[in-house]
């Protein structure tokens, strides 16, 4: 495994992006990552970091040629730093709808408890009779036109600290891949990250109760932590222990152990289908960004 060195630590509001392109034209190998309120640019050895700290004296005074003839179909690390919450709401309208929308169906099933409403966004519809429910086939939902029924589950959430979690991370995580590569890009990963992992827990469970964010969580993580580390953004620069923290979480949940604590049934095939969508999309769109900036 690589040790990165540590060539630079500069405050979160200074502009990077520039400086990350003279070290893609020399050639350096880097990535940026945020620690106590601090951009933090690693580079494979120390013999480059100090090369690096060299280069950037030269960058600050003005004793550097940038070319900027990169096409901006992907759009380039503008400096990613925290605004405020308005701000961000302005600038993340998609994690705002995406959030505004769980909600909203959190307050029409009563957070899960009220099922007549529940099987509006479940995948399979069902009926209650007595203490049983008896689910309708998929074909039979799409027969009558239920094509929601292959999204909506990423909105049904049960309990509020289950709506909680999955919007504080849909929030942090959302608003970066927005902020990054755009809008139409963000709701795209999102409804195929969806689509994906709603249909594997239903081959998995057959027809079931499941739902919530968890499964698109996963693949912006993936997107997220695959892309940093192929092509380094400071957008991307997740908080050192999130990636670790989140896949310890998953084997827990694959082994078990939160089922057994009292957290209920975990939706396993819509988490790890999720995160395999989302490495995959962070692994391809940055190596076609890195070929663009190359």
């Amino acid at each position: 495994m690589m040790k990165w060195s540590n060539a630079l630590r500069v405050p979160l509001d200074s502009n990077l992006a520039q400086f990350l392109q003279v070290l893609a034209q020399q050639g350096i190998g880097h990535r940026v990552t945020e620690e106590s309120g601090e951009q933090v640019l690693w580079v494979a050895s120390e013999a480059q970091a100090e090369q690096v700290r060299a280069l950037y004296q030269q960058f600050q005074t003005g004793q550097l040629t940038v070319y900027t003839s990169v096409e901006p179909t992907l759009r380039q690390d503008r400096a990613y730093q925290p605004l405020g919450f308005v701000q961000q709401l302005r600038h993340s309208p998609v994690t705002a709808a995406v959030l505004v929308a769980c909600l909203v169906v959190a307050l029409i099933t009563q957070l899960g408890d009220n099922l007549e409403t529940v099987r509006w966004f479940t995948f399979n519809d069902f009926n209650v009779q007595g203490d049983y429910a008896y689910f309708f086939t998929l074909e039979h939902s799409l027969e009558q036109g239920q094509w929601w029924r292959l999204w909506s589950p990423m909105l049904l959430h049960f309990g509020f600290l289950h709506l909680a979690m999955n919007m504080m991370w849909y929030w942090e995580l959302g608003r970066r891949i927005e902020y990054q590569q755009g809008r139409l890009f963000l709701l795209s990963l999102t409804l195929v990250s969806a689509l994906i992992s709603n249909v594997s827990q239903f081959i998995f469970s057959d027809a079931s109760l499941f739902g919530g964010l968890s499964g698109v969580l996963y693949a912006v993580l993936g997107h997220c932590w695959i892309y940093q580390r192929i092509y380094p953004q400071a957008s991307y620069a997740l908080p050192t222990g999130v990636v670790a923290m989140m896949l310890i979480w998953l084997l827990l949940c694959l082994f078990g152990v939160v089922t057994a604590l009292g957290f209920g049934q975990i939706a396993n095939a819509a988490h790890v289908s999720g995160l395999l969508i989302g490495c995959l999309s962070g692994g391809v769109f940055a190596l076609i960004a890195r070929h663009r900036a190359a």
